[in-house]
Order: C-alpha cells, then structure tokens, then sequence
C-alpha cells in the first residue's frame, strides 16, 4: 500500500476516477438497503445520484462542512483539465462533480475511511 504522501502526488483526476466507482458503489448500497426495487430500476435510480448535476449539488450542500485540507482537494478536483467535453452535463456541473468524486477517491485512497462514511452519511443527510 502507497503512504498517504504518495495519493497527494497524483494527479486529481486519478483521485476522481477512483471516486466515481467508490460513490457509485455507495449509493447502490444505499438503493439496496432502503428500497425493494429491482435491478433495471435500482440503476435507472442509482444515475439521479451518481450523475454531474446531482454530484456538482450535493458537494455544494456540503461543502461548508469540510475541512481545509478536503477544500484543498476539492479546489484541487475542480481546477483540474479533463480534457474532455461533459456529454449530459453543462461545464460548471462536470467540474464541480469531478471535484466532488476527487474528494472522494482521495479519502478512500488515503484510507481516511471514518471521514469518508462522514461525508457519506452528510450525503444521505441532504436528502439524497
């Protein structure tokens, strides 16, 4: 396993592509525990949570609750090039998102699990 000193080195994009499989995975653990749905509409659910808009709002919502260093990461996240164009999202929310899913994958990363059930449970808080 690489030292937390290490994931500060790399690049936040590589923080946001783990991100988006660890908060995927969270909300359709989530799905799967509070609703009886099936699996066409456990994934047609599952994309309102996981897509740019949702992301971009919720880190938002939370924002004010993270520490200075996850606002780090979070600017960090946010002011990185992608390189690529969103496909269903406009430019402002794909970048908030990917901020977002950087947040994410640096905590998982760092193995900073007590925080990132934190920011999951404030997840759940906003009403998701």
């Amino acid at each position: 396993m690489k030292e937390k000193r290490d994931f500060e080195l790399m690049s936040p994009l590589t923080w946001a592509y783990v991100g988006d499989a660890v908060y995927e995975l969270f909300i359709r653990e989530y799905l799967i525990n509070t609703t009886n749905l099936k699996p066409h509409k456990l994934h047609i659910e599952t994309i309102k949570y996981v897509k740019a808009s949702a992301q971009a709002d919720i880190l938002k919502r939370i924002e004010p609750q993270l520490t200075d260093e996850e606002r780090d990461i979070v600017r960090r996240g946010r002011n990185t090039e992608t390189h690529s164009a969103p496909k269903n999202a406009n430019p402002e929310d794909y970048m908030y998102s990917t901020a977002f899913e950087a947040l994410i994958g640096y905590l998982y990363l760092t193995g900073q699990k007590e925080r990132l059930n934190k920011i999951q449970n404030l997840v759940i808080s906003q009403n998701i």
